[in-house]
């Protein structure tokens, strides 16, 4: 059983949570150190569940308008709990705080492993999405 929170995260321990996710492997290596807090820090939506042992199982963060949008930038479950459906719980509490399901569109940018999850909450793949990047990319896992 878990426990989800609305909660900012130290820089400490959301790169440990890391370490036991595959969303470690989602941010560039570029100032990795020096972008997490920021991160942290400007989230709109920053909800937490952490086990009895008080330690950090899940992590979804998010921007949004609190009126149309939310887009999701960061969900992850530790290894040792996946299929516990926390994930699920962090999806169903994030929409409900950006505003609910009837005002609110949710977009993400799946990881090619999760897109399995998020079709089972019923999310389908957007073909209108745009993209602009031209930053500094070199792939790297948190360890």
């Amino acid at each position: 059983m878990c426990e989800i929170k609305s909660e900012r995260l130290t820089a400490g321990e959301y790169i440990d949570f890391l370490k036991r996710t595959d969303l470690g492997s989602q941010y560039p290596k570029e100032r990795f150190e020096e972008r997490i807090p920021r991160l942290l820090e400007n989230a709109s939506i920053s909800l937490v569940a952490r086990d009895e042992t008080h330690r950090v199982v899940g992590v979804l963060l998010g921007l949004t308008d609190f009126a149309y949008w939310l887009f999701v930038t960061d969900l992850g479950v530790d290894r040792s709990c996946v299929r516990q459906g926390i994930g699920r719980s962090l999806m169903k509490a994030a929409l409900a705080l950006a505003g609910g399901e009837k005002d609110i569109a949710v977009y993400l940018a799946a990881n090619e492993k999760a897109v399995p999850f998020y079709e089972r909450l019923g999310m389908k793949k957007a073909d209108e999405v745009m993209k602009y990047n031209h930053i500094e990319w070199t792939e790297f896992t948190v360890e």
